[in-house]
């Protein structure tokens, strides 16, 4: 078992399954952060350029569009937040349980 902090540190950073994980982890964070960035700014723009088409009434009712709309956006960030929760509480801490393990026998 390596007992060197340092030692331990630069076997997982030269670990292939951990340059792999590193690589997978941040195009899926980016993925996500693009996603989250065009609904947010796509609404936001909606706002800004559309608001005819937001204040568009529902049925007889005086709920517009823009409500619902804008509820889309909150629940399309709770959806992609726990995706990612539930992505790193399971392959990633599985895959880094795997390296931590291979660099420090």
């Amino acid at each position: 078992m390596a007992k060197d902090p340092a030692d331990v540190v630069q076997r997982i950073q030269t670990h292939p399954d951990y340059q792999a994980l590193r690589r997978q982890r941040n195009r899926f964070g980016w993925t996500l952060t693009v996603l989250m960035l065009v609904v947010y700014y796509g609404y936001i723009g909606l706002i800004a350029f559309d608001k005819p088409f937001l204040a568009q009434p529902m049925g007889s009712g005086v709920t517009s569009i823009g409500i619902p709309i804008g509820l889309g956006v909150i629940v399309f960030t709770i959806g992609i937040t726990l995706l990612y929760i539930r992505r790193a509480n399971g392959a990633y801490d599985r895959a880094t349980a795997k390296i931590l393990k291979e660099a420090t026998q």
